[in-house]
Formats: C-alpha cells, structure tokens, sequence
C-alpha cells in the first residue's frame, strides 16, 4: 500500500510540472486574447455612445416638431331678425347656421355651440340682444342683417373685443378699416355690386336715369355708388324717409325729371314705391337690388302683382356657380322650402369664424381674429367642413372657398370677389335669373 501512494504522488508531481511548463508558453496568447476583449469593450462603449447620440438626436427632433393641433370649442350667439322689417328672411338666414352647426359637430362633437337671438331689424332690439352676449361667455357674433343695425352695434362688439361676422351687410361705409380686425362679412360689398347693377342698366342704354334711395348706410352708399358709375345720363339722385307711408312727392319728381328708367334702392317700403309711382304716372323702366328682391312681395302692392313686370335687378348670388356644390341640395334636405336668401354667406359666416379658431388653435377671439382672413386664401383649398378641418389639425394652412363662392378676403376682412345674380321679374311676380355676374378678384 504505501509504495502505490509513493507513485502515486510522482505521478502527480510530474503532472504540475508539465501544467507549470505549459501555462509559461500561453502567456503571450492569454494577452493577446485580453486586448482583444479590451478592444470588444470599447467598441461596445462606444455603439452604447452613438446609440445614446441618436436617441439624444431623436429626442430633439421630437421636440422642435409642431405639435398636433385639437379641436377648440367655440360658443357663437346671432343677432338676426326674428322681427321686424326683414323678419320674413329670417328662415333664410338662420336655417344655414342651424345646418353648420349639425355638420360641424357630427365632424368633433361640442366643437361649436349658437345661441340664437332678435336684431328686431331695429338698433335700440340688437343692442339689447348683444349685451347678453357680451357679458356671456360668447367668443364671436353673427349678425345683424341689415348694414345700418350692424354700424350700430359694431364699436360695442369690437371695443369688447368679441369677433362678428355679418353674411348679408352689403354697406360700403362696413369697407372701413375702422371696423377690423374684429369685424368680418362673408357678403360682397356693394362696392362690387353698385357696378355690376350699373352694367345691366347701361347694358339697356337709356338716355336718362333717376335714383332713389331709402336714406340710410345702406340706400345711401349704394345709390350714390350707381349715380357715379352711370355719370351724365342721372337726371336725378335723391334719398328718402323710408319710414314715410307716401312716397308720391319722390314719385312726382321722377316723373318730372323725364327719366326714362328708375333705380330704386330699397328694403319693403319698396311696394309703396311702386304704387306711388303708378299713381304718379311713370311708365319707364325699373331697377332694384337685393333689398327690393328679399323683402317686397304682393302684400306690399296689394296684390298687384302686374306692378312687378320687367323689373330687373342684382342681387348676390343665392346659388353661385363657383360655389360649393352640394349646398343647395342639403339644405333643402335639412329644412325643406327653405329660401336662400343670403343663406350661402350665413353659413359661410360660420364657417371661417369656427376654422379660424382652429387654425389659432385659441377660444380668444383678440387671436383667432388674425386667422379669419388667413383661412380663406393663399392655402390648401378645401370647401367642406370635415375636409377643411381635418387639413387644419394636420397642421396645413387652408383657403376655404364657401359655399358662397371664393371668399379670398382682402385687408377689410371681406370678400374680394362677388357673385351676383341678374334678374328679371314676370307679371305674376316671381323673379328668376338670367345671369350670374363675377366682379373683382
């Protein structure tokens, strides 16, 4: 036993020694090797390091992209005439906004809620429905009809500096720069329209013309607007009381004038007009504008309807050819028999007050009323909500052409472009088209 485990241990002796002799020769391999994992590591430090660089880099970028824009709610309140003098529109004017404002809300639920309330086609009426809209929590107004309720209530609404937007003020004294930026209308000035009705009297060429206007922003811009287009062949130009029940003593002088045609700018006291003017005895040829057109009817001449027999007028267009095409048909689906009466600019109205909110992405209007202008000219063309709305929160810049046509608003906030149409009314009294007329661009 104890000279086996002599051996044994030889055995083992040897073996160390040979281990010994081995690990001497590997030295140079064992440091090569650690250099190499050096090298490993380092290169691994620095992919780590880039990696770090990159995501650094994509952090960065991240935060100078624009951010993505959201829907902001908006509260509107109108001031149109649910009374008086034009309250037989007020279906034509409201009925747009009523259809808007579904449209708008089915594209981002809540984005826009309208209050609706009287301008009572009287100043003392509007002031007194503006007020409570003033001091709700109302971003922007839309109203009022008519041209002089609008001068009247408009240095309130600007001075608290709440937006409004009028689709049926034609006035020209509304072009002041005055009213911006918090004023807009999405109907043509009548410095568009005074002459384009001044060409369809020309086009007739009488020798001699007289006007008549009811004295107010209205009457009074428009008619002296046509009296200096026709030049020497206006034997007369006068204003009116449009509050008188008789207008045989204005009557009596066109007739005395010798006038061959009469241009009558007038709202309902228009039909009195025309009976005074029977009365007195003209036979001549008569012109009107869109005042006579949406307000005058046979309860105004007593059903003499023969009284509206070839009268040709202007009027902006209440289906424009370069509108929006698919208006017409849906709000007749909406609200059937429905006049359209100024209903495109209405609707238009809040359209470009709701996507100028968008396009601020700002609920204040002393913001988005720099937008007003922006949204309709100069980018992506869109004309239905949904489409323009969506451009809007994709961060592209819009130029929204309405269903009243292109708007392309110059420095006033308003249209630079018109459509009109021409008219002709029958011995039954209806007035149908014959032309539709662009002016400006």
């Amino acid at each position: 036993m104890k000279r086996l485990r002599l051996w044994q241990i030889a055995a083992m002796v040897l073996a160390i020694a040979l281990v010994a002799a081995a690990c001497s020769s590997d030295d140079a391999d064992d440091t090569t090797t650690t250099a190499a994992a050096a090298e490993t590591t380092t290169t691994a430090a620095e992919t780590t390091t880039t990696a770090a660089e990159t995501t650094t880099t994509a952090a960065a970028d991240t935060t100078e992209a624009p951010m993505a824009y959201e829907p902001i709610p908006i509260k509107i309140g109108t001031v149109l005439p649910q009374t008086g003098q034009l309250a037989p529109i007020i279906d034509a004017l409201e009925n747009p906004i009523r259809m808007g404002t579904d449209e708008i809300n089915a594209v981002s639920a809540g984005l826009v809620t309208v209050e609706y309330g009287d301008s009572g086609t009287d100043p003392n009426v509007a002031s007194t429905t503006v007020d409570k809209y003033l001091t709700g929590d109302f971003q922007a107004i839309i109203g009022a009809a008519g041209s002089t309720v609008s001068l009247s209530i408009v240095d309130k609404v600007q001075g608290s500096e709440v937006a409004m937007c009028s689709g049926s003020n034609t006035a020209a004294a509304l072009s002041s720069s005055d009213y911006d930026p918090f004023y807009s209308r999405t109907a043509p000035s009548d410095n568009l329209q005074g002459p384009t009705l001044a060409d369809v009297v020309a086009s007739d060429a009488p020798a001699s013309v007289a006007i008549l206007w009811r004295a107010d922003e209205y009457g009074k811009g428009f008619g002296e607007l046509v009296a200096a287009e026709l030049g020497d062949v206006v034997v007369l130009a006068e204003g009116y009381d449009a509050a008188a029940g008789s207008f045989a003593t204005e009557a009596q002088a066109v007739v005395a004038s010798g006038a061959e045609a009469l241009v009558m700018i007038t709202f309902e006291e228009g039909g009195q007009l025309l009976l005074d003017l029977e009365s007195a005895g003209f036979g001549g040829q008569i012109y009107v504008a869109d005042g006579f057109k949406d307000t005058v009817s046979s309860d105004q001449v007593g059903g003499n309807v023969a009284l509206f027999d070839g009268i040709k007028g202007t009027a902006p267009s209440a289906a424009p050819a370069n509108g929006e095409a698919s208006f017409g048909d849906r709000l007749q689906a909406a609200f059937p028999d429905t006049a359209t009466i100024f209903s495109a600019q209405m609707y238009d109205c809040l359209m470009t007050t709701v996507l100028a909110a968008q396009a601020a992405q700002s609920a204040d209007p002393a913001v988005f009323v720099a937008e007003i202008s922006n949204v309709t000219q100069g980018g992506e063309k869109c004309s239905l909500f949904e489409e323009c709305f969506n451009l809007i929160m994709a961060g592209a810049d819009i130029d929204y052409d309405g269903a009243s046509g292109p708007l392309d608003f110059g420095p006033s906030n308003e249209p630079t472009i018109g459509t009109y149409d021409v008219f002709i009314y029958d011995a039954e009294g209806a007035a149908t088209t014959i032309e539709q007329v662009v002016q400006g661009g």
